[in-house]
């Protein structure tokens, strides 16, 4: 499995991708995969450039940061300079109640796919999902404390939620400090996931308003490492046959598609290596990755 994926990322990806790559499965050094993350990197301290492929252009942006703090948190920099840089570019995008939006004005003439919406107002999915990697990284700085009584406010207030925000819930929720209020915040939203069919669990469902068809969650998506909170949503065998499939999603070419659209084709062999190793990494975590 291991060879097959280094083959196609060989053959497809990005500079980015290679090097993380070499550092999560083959002993490489950090150096080289910061080097390839700062090359995305703008004065301003936030991500642009096509760093998460579906906002082209060389803006900053949320997601783009989200991205950025992500890389950070894997090479173990999730609290250095450069995460504090960002946090200080986000308080230029920042709305009096905390939250930043999923697109800002700023790159609305930049193409961007149809759902990387440019707002007017904050969006609990980025902001739960930057606020989440500061936690888990603690990261002191003043944004995150602004930004963190928005994530409560609209996770306490959902009653009606979507995949992707529901995930951006939970990965705040899994490392926000109050522990008590969390675990009893992410008991409701699993509730949420369920009732409102937000997950596939082996059964036909139909696709969430705003979704392509076959755009579902698996729990996986929730839980993507066996410490994540949102893993007792799911039964063992709910979630083993989502391992099963993640196992067997692997392509003759060595790497994994993705169930939402290729807006513009140059997406398509973006994402397939970023998914290629969130997939390896998850198996990983699982235990379900066999032996070399």
């Amino acid at each position: 499995m291991i060879e097959e994926a280094r083959s196609f990322l060989w053959h497809h990806a990005r500079v980015l991708e290679q090097r993380r790559f070499e550092f999560l499965f083959d002993g490489g050094p950090v150096e080289p995969v910061l080097h390839a993350l700062l090359a995305y990197r703008n004065a301003d301290g936030g991500f642009g450039h096509a760093l998460e492929p579906d906002g082209r252009g060389p803006n900053s942006q949320p997601l783009h940061v989200f991205s950025a703090l992500s890389r950070l948190d894997e090479l173990g920099l999730g609290g250095s300079q450069h995460a504090l840089d960002a946090c200080d570019y986000l308080t230029t995008v920042t709305f009096p109640d905390g939250g930043v939006p999923t697109g800002v004005k700023a790159s609305e003439h930049h193409p961007h796919s149809p759902w990387w919406a440019i707002e007017d107002a904050g969006s609990l999915l980025p902001t739960a999902l930057i606020s989440g990697l500061l936690h888990k990284n603690e990261v002191d700085h003043p944004w995150l404390t602004a930004a963190t009584g928005f994530c409560w406010d609209r996770i306490e207030a959902l009653t009606k939620t979507h995949p992707y925000e529901a995930n951006a819930a939970a990965r705040f929720l899994d490392h926000v400090p109050d522990r008590e209020r969390a675990e009893a915040q992410m008991a409701r939203v699993g509730g949420l996931v369920r009732d409102q069919r937000l997950v596939d669990l082996g059964e036909p469902i139909e696709a969430v308003e705003g979704y392509s068809a076959g755009e579902v969650h698996q729990p996986t998506d929730y839980a993507p490492e066996p410490s994540s909170l949102a893993r007792k949503w799911f039964s063992d065998a709910e979630f083993d046959r989502a391992l099963d499939e993640v196992a067997a999603g692997q392509q003759d070419d060595g790497g994994w598609t993705f169930a939402w659209p290729s807006w513009t084709p140059g997406t398509k062999y973006e994402w397939g290596p970023i998914v290629t190793i969130e997939n390896l990494v998850l198996l990983k975590a699982y235990g379900r990755l066999p032996a070399e």
